[in-house]
């Protein structure tokens, strides 16, 4: 039997962009608080020349403000960046706390590689049912954009207002919202594949979690994997990552999963929400 190949070219949902600066901040953060290196020390110029190398095309970027005030210095570096390097797709900064945060949203989201809105609830410590977000998810639903929303406990935990109990608590109001979550819902794998069959709209990402040795590594198993193929995007969480980004990809690889779902997860998933398939 051939070994999986990947295709050609990757589709990356999860890469950070942010200003220098910023970048320099989170890397002390990894260091000074998590007690971890960050083995990708790259500003995003370099991130985008690596990928390039290792064979990934479109490139679906983030970044969150982390208080009140940042996502507009976020979002003009968004702007510049989308402007300057073709095949970025971005999901834009967004804080609850500025003033001007529904006007700015609606800007970022009339932008055709903005693809919609991250939210980090651990960092932001903000609660994904907090009434204040209502008025953007419904945005975001009527303009068929996305929520890209780390709404899960893990890899780190730091946040009382995550976990699966307020995602179900989200999707009972907005039941057809279109989210991504990252790292496959980790640590609660098991509830939010569970909610894929019932919520089409919803994908989750593999981000750190099929991270080789680790505590926080998917472990549901061959089965699960291949029914939910289609709601199942590739993402590496690059540069700010503490495993070589190529442990993980032979740890998926590794799995000898069916060469549809490697296509599909690697790729055309991607791509079908890029308007691209």
């Amino acid at each position: 039997m051939d070994s999986p190949k990947l295709p050609d070219p990757v589709v990356d949902f999860h890469v950070h962009l942010f200003p220098d600066g910023f970048f320099d901040a989170i890397w002390r953060f990894f260091k000074d608080r998590l007690g971890v290196d960050v083995l990708y020390r790259l500003y995003w110029r370099e991130c985008v020349a690596h990928l390039r190398r290792q064979s990934v095309g479109p490139i679906v970027y983030s970044n969150y403000a982390h208080r009140k005030g940042v996502a507009e210095v976020l979002n003009d570096f968004n702007l510049a960046v989308l402007g300057e390097i073709p095949d970025l797709y971005c999901f834009a900064a967004y804080h609850p706390d500025d003033d001007d945060a529904p006007a700015m949203a609606g800007r970022m989201l009339d932008h055709p590689n903005v693809l919609g809105v991250k939210l980090q609830c651990v960092v932001q410590q903000l609660s994904p049912v907090d009434s204040r977000l209502f008025p953007l998810y419904e945005r975001i639903i009527e303009r068929k954009k996305r929520l890209l929303l780390h709404v899960g406990t893990g890899p780190v935990r730091g946040s009382e207002h995550v976990g699966i109990a307020a995602f179900r608590k989200l999707l009972r109001r907005y039941p057809d919202l279109p989210a991504v979550i990252p790292h496959m819902g980790g640590l609660e794998f098991r509830a939010f594949m569970d909610l894929l069959g019932d919520h089409p709209a919803l994908y989750l990402d593999t981000s750190y979690a099929f991270a080789p040795g680790t505590p926080y590594r998917f472990p549901l198993g061959r089965e699960i994997l291949e029914r939910h193929k289609g709601q199942i995007l590739y993402g590496s969480d690059f540069p700010n990552l503490i495993h070589p980004r190529e442990d993980e990809i032979r740890s998926l690889l590794d799995l000898g999963l069916s060469p549809d779902f490697y296509r599909q997860v690697f790729r055309d998933n991607g791509l079908q929400l890029l308007g691209r398939s």
